[in-house]
């Protein structure tokens, strides 16, 4: 399984490990995922996902049906 977030689609970013003598080397930065369960109040249930802590602080300020809509996302086929 990939470390990818199920509603945003954040996923590794290439970056560089700069030592104290400035040799570079190549390095990822993951993505801080987390499996969450979350209520889906308009469908009634709770849905099982793995989210980034980010998007999880907007889905708690605009609320987890508004965020699916704005990403374009159907929350009956998660």
């Amino acid at each position: 399984m990939s470390r990818v977030c199920d509603l945003s689609g954040t996923k590794a970013n290439n970056g560089m490990a700069v030592s104290h003598s400035h040799i570079r080397t190549k390095k990822l930065q993951q993505p801080n995922l987390q499996k969450r369960r979350l209520w889906w109040e308009q469908g009634k249930r709770w849905i099982s996902v793995r989210v980034t802590t980010r998007t999880l602080k907007t889905i708690q300020k605009k609320g987890l049906d508004t965020y699916a809509k704005s990403k374009g996302l159907d929350l009956r086929k998660i």
